[in-house]
């Protein structure tokens, strides 16, 4: 069976307004079933790469939600930064990832470079695999550092050859929009140890093709935050791969005394792109991709195991039943679903536990999204510190929903035993403290994962500030709501000291996670610009 799959990286005109990036994201979300895989927002470029895939459908109707989105927010006439543009959605290309063909692809931004030019009157011109002429294939000829949205506009009405394959021959506000069909490429720029751009600029005519340098590179010059970069896209990283690239550059850079201080990779790149500089700098001359261990894992847990598909005999001289372990609830519907249903667990308990679960995946969503930015050099360590805690935090609690179940089940089997049993009265109360225990526990948990969403809040990536806000409010009803189930349990205690204890224990935890609520919002709300 065919399950077409197709990736669009389309580059938006707008690095420096988190409020309008969010929104383009939110538009490319909402406009159908996609998967938003990567975004990444350079302030000095004052550009956005968003990478996002879906089957062929949904993903046109989505790039067209995002170009829509951008038209509305961003002014070209007031727009500057370090990377050439045309428009306010610069680049929209499609590229074949599965089960689908170039072909294919060329229709699809064919097919939306139709409707842009319609219906949102912006020109498009189709390039690379979907070009309706051979000078327009590559977007140097149509794009430069010296033929942008300002020379376009002054000859866009005038001038044959710039007249667009779509919409008007007029230039907005929203400028004009590239449109094509791609193999995969991989950005990626190199950063050298000085501040003047004219050495970065010779350095990327030595490397790009156009210029007599490798056959598959296209390169240029800029400075970016003080430090000349060469930036960089790869087009075909196999027959021309990356370690050949940077040594190329690390030579040509020491004929001007200097270095390279660092690469950056731009949204996403194949695994292959990895695995070769690995394999070149390693000189690991045998290595083959199945000797990655997550790869034979990935292998492993595609294959079916007997053993998953049925409970294992229980042992004729066991000397009780052995309890059927449930599987965690991995997926989402599934998980609603024993919700939903006419049964006591999954309950309060579990679901409170999940909250607390997502707040801290969202706590070290936002720290990754951090970690590797320049811009947030500073907090690296601190973002790579909150992930790892936010991970191992995100586990624990997952792990806590078959806690509460089993706690659970562990009082109604103490109440279910006979009443004349000798020692039924100490079996239901050490039950009880347990399933206590377990929310408790569960409480500490989320509010961990909420001190960290308050370090993402305040000095994580600020496009995503307001997932750090979500986080808290997520560990904030998952505090209370473990905080309900601590108090139902103590409320049957014997001992009034223990409960006196516990109360005040999941008292004082609940008003911290109040604070933590309010501070976590407000650093939200403020850094997104959303706030009062």
């Amino acid at each position: 069976m065919k399950r077409p799959l197709v990736e669009c990286i389309p580059n938006f005109s707008e690095g420096q307004r988190p409020d309008v990036i969010e929104a383009i994201v939110a538009a490319i979300r909402q406009a159908a079933a996609i998967h938003v895989l990567d975004t990444s927002s350079d302030p000095d470029h004052n550009r956005t790469v968003i990478t996002f895939v879906g089957a062929p459908e949904a993903v046109e109707r989505a790039a067209f939600a995002g170009i829509k989105t951008a038209a509305d927010h961003i002014d070209m006439t007031v727009h500057t930064g370090e990377h050439p543009r045309l428009g306010a959605a610069d680049v929209v290309p499609f590229v074949p990832i599965r089960d689908v063909t170039m072909g294919e692809c060329a229709d699809i931004a064919r097919r939306l470079g139709q409707r842009v030019g319609d219906e949102l009157g912006i020109p498009v011109y189709l390039y690379e695999a979907a070009a309706t002429r051979p000078d327009r294939e590559n977007l140097a000829k149509l794009r430069s550092s010296t033929f942008q949205y300002e020379q376009l506009a002054e000859v866009i009405e005038t001038d044959p050859e710039r007249m667009p394959d779509f919409g008007p021959a007029v230039m907005g506000t929203a400028g004009a929009s590239v449109i094509g069909a791609r193999p995969p490429l991989v950005a990626f720029n190199v950063y050298l140890g000085t501040n003047n751009v004219e050495i970065a600029s010779k350095i990327a005519r030595a490397v790009r093709h156009s210029s007599g340098g490798l056959r598959f590179v296209k390169a240029a010059g800029f400075l970016v935050e003080g430090q000349a970069q060469v930036s960089m896209n790869l087009t075909n990283y196999q027959k021309t791969p990356v370690f050949r690239v940077v040594e190329l550059i690390r030579r040509e850079a020491e004929r001007y005394g200097v270095s390279i201080t660092h690469t950056e990779l731009i949204g996403l790149a194949p695994q292959a792109f990895f695995v070769d500089a690995a394999r070149w700098y390693l000189q690991i001359d045998q290595f083959e991709p199945d000797q990655l261990l997550e790869y034979r894992i990935q292998q492993a847990e595609a294959e079916p195991s007997p053993l998953a598909e049925e409970e294992p005999p229980v042992p004729d001289e066991a000397a009780r039943p052995v309890p059927v372990i449930k599987q965690p609830y991995d997926i989402p519907a599934a998980f609603a679903g024993a919700v939903a249903a006419a049964e006591p667990t999954p309950g309060g308990g579990a679901v409170a536990a999940l909250a607390g679960a997502l707040s801290a995946a969202l706590a070290e969503m936002v720290a990754q999204l951090t970690t590797g930015k320049k811009k947030y050099a500073d907090v690296e360590e601190i973002m790579q510190a909150v992930a790892a805690g936010a991970a191992d935090l995100r586990r624990k609690l997952l792990h806590a929903i078959e806690e509460d179940i089993q706690a659970f089940d562990a009082v109604m089997a103490a109440y279910r035993l006979p009443k004349e049993q000798p020692g039924r009265p100490e079996v239901i109360q050490d039950s009880l403290v347990y399933a206590a225990d377990i929310p408790l526990n569960v409480a500490r948990l989320a509010l961990n994962a909420m001190e960290l969403a308050e370090q993402v809040a305040k000095h994580g990536n600020k496009n995503a500030a307001s997932d750090a806000g979500v986080a808290a409010l997520m560990g904030l009803a998952a505090v209370e709501g473990a905080a309900f189930n601590v108090l139902v349990n103590t409320a049957s205690f014997d001992d009034a000291d223990l409960t006196d204890r516990y109360k005040n224990d999941i008292t004082a935890l609940v008003a911290r996670a109040r604070e933590l609520r309010d501070s976590v919002v407000a650093a939200a709300e403020e850094r997104t610009g959303i706030g009062a």
